[in-house]
């Protein structure tokens, strides 16, 4: 008979292992020696130290589901149960019960866990939703059509809740989108309705500018195109492919008329040049209003001068184009001016520049703490590369600062 501190051989080559309860019946063994019968068994027992060893590595070091690492815990204290094998056995049963324990404390981790994420995604959504309904109430359709086809898109990267409460928040969230884009629809419906109206009323005027344009009843023809020039400016804007050739028409027209009156009226030259000094005076006038300044002024003394400018008549045909040209400038400066204010002033731009420095900064903040921690490792390699990239985003901050002052900061 052999035996050792776990487990035993009799002379019928029965196998028993050593356990608290006293001795178990491994199996038998009649193919050599009982020294060989218990190594082999010891064998066996080191196998499932090796499977235990395994298994609590995968617990603590991957993703292993609660339920997949019960089902191998049973496995396991199948066998040890089974006492198949030749060794502490008591021992591989306390691992497995601590293992046990470590499972279920994971589990109610990852519950916890989820729970928490589950929090975090539907504060994130009722977010998302205030905003788009805040958003469907605004007038600034291109931003806020951004930012709405932005939410979509931030909206898709957040997890699932719960199917009635995902499905509340995304019924809110679409209909905010719903009626944001209802509204600019209806808005540019009336905007395009408001410009076939204006291109319908400025044919009319120019049908009649056109019939008007051979007339030599002086005096009622050029009244008349004083109110058809009033008219026009009141009709509005016509779609930007008609408002040109419109233009070009009715001003043609009414070139062709004035000059035929000027011809007619050649006798007139002496007061003709009288009103080009007045004019050239108005234009003087008109020059000292730049460089632009106070817009507002600006404009309401160039009124005032162009009125002046309308009341005083013709000038010689020949010295039109340069007292015209003077008083078009300052027009176009003022023009330019306005537009420039538009620009500085318009939210939507500085929205866009604010946003882009924003990130901007955000970058380069990022990347000096990426340069700020490879240097404290060591790795000076990538300090240097990240010091080009920051060069770069750098570079581009100061041209996006820049370009924001021109916004007013």
């Amino acid at each position: 008979m052999s035996s050792d501190p776990w487990g035993r051989v009799d002379e019928t080559g029965t196998v028993y292992v050593r356990t608290a309860e006293g001795e178990k019946v491994v199996g038998s063994w009649q193919a050599g020696t009982p020294e060989e019968a218990l190594a082999y068994f010891e064998r066996k027992y080191e196998g499932l130290v090796v499977e235990i060893g395994l298994l609590e590595k995968r617990v603590k070091t991957t993703d292993l589901s609660a339920k997949d690492a019960q089902t191998a815990i049973e496995h396991i204290r199948h066998q040890v149960d089974e006492h198949h094998v030749v060794g502490d056995l008591a021992a591989l049963s306390a691992r497995l019960d601590k293992l046990v324990a470590t499972v279920d404390s994971r589990r109610e981790e990852r519950k916890a866990q989820k729970a928490k994420q589950a929090d975090e995604a539907r504060s994130a959504k009722e977010a998302l939703v205030t905003e788009a309904e805040e958003l469907a109430q605004s007038e600034q359709w291109r931003s806020a059509g951004e930012r709405l086809r932005a939410l979509v898109d931030t909206w898709k990267g957040l997890p699932r809740l719960d199917r009635k409460s995902d499905d509340e928040l995304w019924h809110r969230f679409s209909h905010a989108r719903s009626a944001f884009s209802k509204r600019r629809k209806t808005h540019f419906a009336q905007l395009d309705a408001q410009r076939e109206d204006a291109r319908k009323a400025k044919e009319r005027l120019v049908a009649e500018a056109e019939a008007l344009q051979n007339s030599t009843d002086w005096g009622a023809t050029a009244a008349r195109y004083r109110e058809l020039m009033a008219d026009w400016k009141a009709a509005g804007r016509a779609q930007r492919e008609h408002e040109d050739d419109l233009w070009n028409r009715f001003r043609g027209a009414q070139d062709v008329f004035f000059a035929a009156r000027s011809g007619v009226f050649a006798e007139r030259d002496a007061e003709q040049t009288e009103n080009l000094t007045a004019k050239e005076e108005l234009a003087g006038e008109a020059e000292k209003l730049l460089p632009v300044t106070d817009l507002k002024a600006a404009r309401a003394a160039f009124r005032t001068l162009n009125e002046r400018w309308e009341a005083i008549g013709h000038v010689p045909r020949d010295a039109r184009p340069k007292v015209e040209g003077r008083m078009h400038a300052v027009e176009r400066a003022i023009q330019e001016a306005e537009e420039a204010e538009w620009r500085r002033t318009n939210p939507e731009a500085r929205a866009r520049a604010a946003g882009l420095t924003g990130q901007l900064q955000d970058a380069v903040e990022k990347l000096r703490k990426q340069i700020d921690a490879a240097r404290a490792a060591g790795n000076d390699a990538k300090a240097d590369k990240l010091s080009k990239e920051l060069e770069g985003r750098q570079a581009l901050l100061d041209q996006a600062l820049k370009g924001l002052e021109e916004f007013g900061g």
